[in-house]
């Protein structure tokens, strides 16, 4: 795996330990020599993310829409910025970019991004692997509610077997690996 799009919170949330996972997340990516593909946020569990792995010397790309760029969100200290004009174009240049995905702690934008690139996988649009990160089960009140939704004959239990849940980073990673075609 050479890059990983990383999604995740534009705020760092209620509790300090997510913004250290974020960091920590950037870091060993970085270790790993796998690159980031984020937000392109300097804010929140986003630009945490992107220090970590920066501060680490790794790769991170950033990809932002430009009415970001104009409301000073975006991160000025990484070397690679795309500026596109939509959240759409975002998400398009994000999944060309990355090989998988992996959510952290986040709100709806996060929940957008994984829940889109997940429904392109299972409609055949790509076939890279999809994770959440359920540190400290941050995930875990999602997950059975897409168990019931899954009871409920709306999602297929094989959908949710496609995805990797781990709670720490390098089963998933690992799980993510495996999954990669032609790997």
């Amino acid at each position: 795996m050479k890059r990983i799009a990383i999604f995740t919170g534009s705020s760092s949330g209620a509790d300090p330990g997510f913004s250290d996972l974020a960091a920590g997340v950037g870091r060993e990516l970085a270790h790993r020599g796998i690159g980031v593909v984020y937000g392109g946020g300097r804010a929140g569990l986003m630009g945490a993310v992107a220090d970590g792995a920066r501060e680490a010397g790794g790769e991170v790309i950033g990809v932002i829409p430009r009415s970001m760029v104009d409301r000073e969100w975006a991160h000025d200290g990484i070397a690679e910025l795309h500026v596109c004009e939509t959240m759409h174009q975002r998400k398009a240049i994000m999944a060309e970019k990355a090989d998988a995905f992996l959510a952290l702690p986040g709100g709806l934008g996060t929940l957008e991004e994984i829940f889109e690139v997940w429904t392109w996988r299972q409609l055949g649009f790509h076939r890279k692997p999809v994770g959440f990160l359920n540190a400290n089960g941050f995930w875990s009140p999602l997950l059975n509610a897409l168990n019931a939704i899954v009871a409920g004959g709306f999602l297929s239990a094989l959908a949710m077997e496609d995805i990797i849940v781990e709670q720490e980073l390098p089963a998933a990673l690992e799980a993510l690996s495996r999954q990669i075609v032609g790997a």
